[in-house]
């Protein structure tokens, strides 16, 4: 039934749902289905959702109603074709999606992507519109075949699930509670992809530092960094840390782990100790600033990112000022700025705020304003030096750039060499001379 047919995939989210996206390609690659880039010219449009801030369910309601009035497809085995929603939104609306989009025929959930040919045979079969959730632990559904994006590059999640409840987040009620993988699971992943050619591994979970607690009854990701840098692959990054998890032995894997790569996106949320306690993050800013002068001590210019809510509810002028300087002193490579987004069904969704939404989008802009001028700050440091780069594509501005991935995790645009095509590049580990810094990239030189 799928042989020779096509399918799209629209992802949405976190890392997470970028590997899970992979395993769907996978699946249905491995049923003969073809994969093509525009949901347009797809006889099945998949869309792998992210519920976590409201933007993303305003996306994706947009981008499928807009399919809504496609004409009958030629050449298509169908005559039409099929859309399916799955991921966090898929999982948390189930059935209300087929009342709120007419032109959607599946939806699934986290816990169940390997029924998605069943669901759409059924579909195809009998016409029907179908929503299947389970509520379940939460699962790695490793048994799955993986399309991978690019194939120097792979996801391993180590975790999956969240025990956090931090009280604006919807994510433990859509991707479960905490199980980690068994260690040797995951060395075995890491040197089959080491194998495979894989240049970088990005470990994943909702709290990566928290891996182990399930299995040994206290956080061994020390131990994870361990076994994955001793399969040999050249470079590990991973995603994402919760700073009342971060244990000095992971600290100190940043000094003694050559191909642990020197940048970690460890998320503030808040300056304010008095915001934090209402989001309950369960750390303080004196504890998270102790982390950063840890890290600091092992890589000097270790580059940190992280995530920064504005307007959380009965978020005040002061509290606001406290995350401002926050930023400021610790001095980020990247801030990743929302606004705060109300999800019915967690906690903060029950909080009073009367704060007008123009004195949070000023505050929101304040905040833009120091980021940018941090982020310059920070890619300054790195003028006439040498580097390597992963190069990763061709520049989206200039198609005779290439772009690459420092160590630090900064996006690098290197001139792609006459005479030389990407192919030839893509993939590989080049050494580039740093000769200017913008607020979001550098620009360099190939060195022989």
């Amino acid at each position: 039934m799928f042989e020779n047919t096509t399918f799209s995939i629209t992802t949405f989210g976190c890392q997470m749902n970028k590997h899970d996206s992979e395993r769907i390609a996978g699946l249905l690659e491995s049923l003969g289905s073809i994969a093509v880039s525009s949901p347009a010219e797809a006889d099945f449009s998949i869309f792998m959702t992210c519920c976590v801030r409201e933007k993303a369910d305003e996306r994706l309601m947009g981008q499928v109603a807009t399919m809504k009035n496609d004409a009958p497809r030629k050449g298509s085995p169908f005559g039409r074709r099929f859309v399916a929603i799955g991921g966090c939104i898929g999982q948390r609306d189930g059935e209300k999606l087929l009342t709120q989009l007419d032109n959607v025929d599946v939806v699934f959930g986290t816990h169940n992507m390997e029924t998605l040919p069943q669901l759409l045979e059924s579909a195809i079969e009998k016409g029907s519109r179908r929503a299947e959730i389970i509520d379940g632990r939460a699962e790695f559904h490793d048994e799955l075949p993986e399309d991978r994006e690019h194939p120097w590059a792979a996801w391993l999640p180590i975790t999956v699930g969240c025990n956090n409840f931090c009280t604006f987040c919807i994510v433990p009620y859509v991707r479960g509670r905490e199980i980690s993988r068994p260690l040797d699971e995951i060395a075995d992943q890491a040197r089959a992809y080491v194998q495979q050619g894989v240049k970088e591994i990005t470990l994943l979970g909702q709290n990566v530092n928290s891996y182990g607690r399930d299995l040994y009854g206290s956080p061994r990701f020390d131990a994870v960094l361990d076994a994955v840098a001793a399969s040999g692959i050249e470079r590990i990054r991973f995603a994402t840390s919760h700073p009342k998890d971060l244990t000095d032995g992971v600290i100190e894997r940043f000094a003694t782990l050559p191909n642990l790569m020197p940048a970690l996106h460890l998320p503030a949320q808040s300056g304010s100790n008095r915001i934090l306690a209402a989001m309950n993050r369960r750390y303080t800013i004196e504890h998270y600033e102790g982390l950063i002068e840890k890290l600091r001590v092992v890589r000097p210019y270790i580059a940190l990112s992280t995530d920064i809510i504005v307007g959380f509810p009965g978020e005040t002028e002061d509290d606001f000022e406290q995350t401002c300087e926050l930023v400021k002193r610790v001095g980020y490579n990247q801030v990743f700025t929302f606004i705060y987004s109300r999800r019915d069904g967690t906690p903060a969704a029950r909080l009073p705020d009367d704060t007008p939404r123009s004195v949070i989008q000023e505050r929101f802009d304040r905040l833009v304003s120091i980021v940018r001028e941090g982020a310059l700050a920070r890619n300054r440091l790195s003028l006439d030096r040498t580097m390597p780069v992963l190069i990763e594509g061709i520049s989206k501005r200039n198609a005779s750039m290439m772009a690459g991935k420092s160590p630090y995790n900064q996006t690098v645009h290197l001139p792609l060499p006459a005479g030389t095509s990407l192919q030839q590049w893509e993939g590989t580990i080049v050494t580039a001379h740093i000769e200017e810094a913008r607020t979001w990239y550098l620009r360099g030189s190939m060195q022989s």
